[in-house]
């Protein structure tokens, strides 16, 4: 897979993909991830890619023209583009592994107040939200949802059956993990995941599992009471 984020700060991303999985996964050439800096873009020699919204309010809004051709610059036929946004539709683990099937993906983050509507419209193909609040920018969008969605292409992950184990895989949250010693500061693993019985161990799982859902996230078992 190839990735493309668009941003003002491309500097923002040093770090996050160069350690542990993400690392692995570049190197092993599983995903390419490339940076473009809006600003190249800017219509002035000042670089400047913001100006205030008509109709007025407060902050500043990005500009149509360098958002839209920093797109264009690296769109294919087989591109999606998808704008970071907390007014998108929320990421999820059934969208990541969606998303995981992609060929080439533009991730476009947000700042400032937003970006040009009329941009929006034209070149958007999805806007995802990591969640019910707002960033200072959309960077830290783009390094969730890439990080979220990578664990779904095939060799990035050591055990691919982990993933499918993991919290939202079946709707619900994943089971508590346990390993040695067995006893810790007087806590002991339950006597069930010793037991070897591999039938009774996942009957455990999947009730711990719910338990726990039930009592943090009561709205992911709504389906199942419906």
């Amino acid at each position: 897979m190839e990735i493309e984020i668009l941003s003002l700060f491309p500097e923002y991303f040093r770090g996050p993909f160069d350690v542990s999985m993400l690392k692995r996964a570049i190197d092993a050439g599983l995903i390419t991830i490339r940076h473009t800096n809006i600003r190249d873009f800017a219509e002035n020699k000042h670089g400047r890619v913001d100006d205030r919204p008509f109709g007025g309010g407060p902050g500043m809004v990005l500009c149509p023209g360098p958002v839209a051709r920093a797109i264009r610059s690296c769109r294919r036929n087989e591109s999606k583009v998808i704008f970071l946004s907390p007014q998108g539709s929320k990421l999820t683990a059934s969208k990541c592994e969606e998303l995981a099937t992609e060929k080439h993906l533009i991730l476009l983050c947000g700042h400032y107040e937003g970006v040009d509507q009329r941009v929006l419209d034209a070149e958007i193909d999805e806007e995802i939200s990591i969640g019910d609040y707002v960033l200072t920018n959309g960077c830290v969008a783009a390094i969730v949802l890439i990080d979220a969605m990578v664990r779904f292409i095939p060799g990035v992950i050591g055990h691919p059956e982990a993933v499918q184990e993991d919290s939202f895989q079946e709707g619900i949250f994943d089971s508590p993990h346990y390993t040695r010693p067995e006893i810790f500061e007087g806590m002991k693993v339950p006597e069930v995941l010793l037991g070897g019985h591999h039938a009774e161990i996942e009957k455990w799982r999947k009730a711990k599992a719910k338990e726990k859902t039930r009592r943090v996230r009561p709205d992911l078992l709504l389906g199942e009471k419906l």
